[in-house]
């Protein structure tokens, strides 16, 4: 027979886990997805991944959720500068709810490299840091090597043609130092994301800029040293955070992950809902911008994901037909690639406008060259301070290795028909009549992408190419300079969405091509179900198969120069 007291005291403990204070954890070891991969393995293997719109559901439902006491994050190293400004924001909103806020780590950088991540750190209310930890706040850095004397050494002859002086990506192998344009360009890119990062903590931490300017070129600071600065509120392991959580919230406050929150209270929203129930289209466009299908941006098993013109388009598409689709928020995350399928995704956003579809651009950590071409035909563009945009410019060339292959004594042969058949071969360098073919070409690619962000961006031709030339911008200054319109996040695109298309503020978000991972295992039935062309790595010309082979990132005629990460 069963005790009644015990089913009174079972019925009383669920009645207090459902009733108790809840402590909202995020961790950002492994960072933050901001997307399903598009292909299966990968999808199935990230599902237990914390993705950003889990994150920025889970906090918008829990500033109104009166169970919701606080958020402790672990921050870590591995989120961009533009991902950060995204988080801070929806921390900041969650800190004017009336709810606590605590940042701990181990280190902001151990030996330095921590700007971003003490960066998000200052965005919370409480700030702990391990004892033996550092703060590396010690400012920002670009480094960019150049292989021209390596390259001659080898044998090796880079041969390359821009549009215009900005466009630096050719640099690197052409060059030996920087020259006047690309020094100024990067000089202004690392003084205003400087700018950011200064203006941030100072507010944060109540000290003033000039301190901050101080501090950083002291660091790395130790952590007493940064405790005594102001710069954290106290040192302590990770138990002694909790510990401080358990005493302010009681013990028995219940922790839960942030994104296990958001999508056990988002139920609602992906359950069919009876009758027609108008939805926001998101459709992610992430990596370097290729023909054919979305995917893994190269042959290794960590390679980053890539934008596939065919499966970008044909999400626009679904979305533009769907009559329950009432605008669409593209998130570009891109360094560009190549030219035609940046030309082809931006004609489906210029088809779903047409079809009567607002759609608005959210920037990630980058958006830049063919990332922005994708980008400039929107109703609006929204960008981080800290994105990396712009780029609008052309490079096209070869690395001639015919020397290098004799010095090691390979010989070639060759027979072709056709005085251009071999205008991209690595064993010869470019001809006259095909250096004509390639300017030409560089030519109408430079004014056709020029042409259409005047026209995108209701700006003239003469201040386009003012902004253009294949100089890269932060988010910040490109809003200054028109090129976008406003200064956010995600969340930011999805309210402009849903304001154009005269939405209720809580309208539902659904993504497109709305598909599961076992899904995608299916053979597409269509062109317009799913296009099933494969991507090609030809940025390497006939060395494509040993750049697959290596990893080598295939890069085309739009693609942003050198690597962006700002730690």
């Amino acid at each position: 027979m069963v005790d009644p007291g015990t089913v009174v005291n079972v019925i009383k403990q669920a009645r207090d886990r459902r009733t108790a204070p809840l402590i909202l954890e995020l961790d950002l070891t492994e960072g933050v997805v901001e997307h399903a991969p598009a292909d299966p393995i990968s999808a199935i293997m990230s599902m237990r991944r914390t993705s950003l719109r889990d994150v920025l559901d889970g906090l918008r439902r829990a500033r109104s959720d009166t169970r919701v006491r606080a958020l402790v994050v672990k921050v870590t190293g591995g989120v961009g500068l533009a991902l950060a400004q995204e988080l801070r924001e929806a921390v900041q909103a969650f800190r004017e709810a009336g709810k606590l806020t605590v940042a701990w780590a181990e280190t902001f950088g151990e030996s330095g490299r921590g700007t971003v991540p003490f960066y998000l750190a200052t965005g919370f209310e409480k700030v702990y840091l391990q004892p033996t930890g550092e703060v590396g706040l010690t400012g920002v850095a670009l480094e960019e090597p150049f292989f021209a004397g390596t390259l001659e050494k080898l044998g090796v002859q880079p041969r390359f043609a821009k549009r215009h002086e900005y466009k630096t990506m050719a640099n690197t192998f052409v060059e030996r130092a920087y020259t006047p344009e690309h020094e100024e360009s990067s000089r202004r890119l690392v003084a205003s994301i400087g700018e950011q990062i200064t203006a941030g903590v100072a507010a944060a931490r109540n000290l003033p800029e000039e301190r901050v300017r101080e501090l950083t070129d002291r660091g790395p600071l130790l952590a007493d040293e940064a405790l005594e600065e102001g710069l954290v509120d106290r040192l302590g392991y990770r138990d002694e955070v909790y510990a401080d959580l358990r005493e302010e919230f009681g013990e028995s406050a219940q922790l839960r992950y942030v994104a296990r929150y958001g999508r056990s209270h988002g139920l609602a929203r992906r359950i069919p809902q009876p009758g027609k129930q108008d939805v926001v289209a998101l459709i992610n466009g992430h990596g370097p911008i290729r023909l054919g299908r979305s995917g893994r941006g190269g042959p290794l098993p960590n390679s980053g994901p890539a934008m596939g013109s065919d499966t970008v388009g044909a999400a626009f598409r679904a979305a533009a037909k769907d009559d329950r689709v009432k605008a669409i928020v593209f998130r570009v995350n891109s360094p560009g690639g190549s030219a035609v399928a940046s030309d082809a995704i931006w004609r489906e956003v210029t088809l779903a406008r047409r079809a009567g579809k607002p759609v608005i651009v959210s920037m990630g950590d980058v958006a830049a060259s063919g990332g922005y071409y994708v980008a400039m035909g929107a109703d609006a563009i929204v960008a981080q301070p800290g994105t990396i945009t712009g780029s609008i410019g052309v490079v096209v060339g070869k690395a001639v290795v015919s020397d290098l292959l004799g010095r090691v004594g390979v010989g070639l042969g060759s027979v072709a028909v056709g005085e251009h058949a071999r205008i991209f071969s690595a064993t010869k360098d470019f001809s006259d009549s095909e250096w004509e073919r390639i300017n030409a070409s560089l030519d109408r690619i430079y004014d056709d992408f020029t042409r259409k962000v005047a026209e995108g961006r209701d700006l003239s031709r003469e201040r386009v190419h003012e902004l253009a030339r294949g100089r890269v911008w932060t988010g910040a200054d490109a809003r200054d300079h028109g090129l976008v319109d406003e200064l956010g996040g995600l969340d930011l695109a999805l309210e402009l969405a849903r304001k154009r298309a005269g939405m209720p503020a809580d309208a539902p978000v659904r993504s497109y091509p709305h598909t599961s991972p076992l899904e995608r295992l299916r053979p597409p039935e269509s062109s317009e179900d799913r296009t099933a062309a494969s991507a090609r790595l030809d940025g390497w010309g006939s060395l494509g198969g040993l750049a697959a082979r290596l990893g080598l990132p295939s890069a085309g005629p739009l693609t942003l120069p050198g690597s962006w990460e700002i730690r």
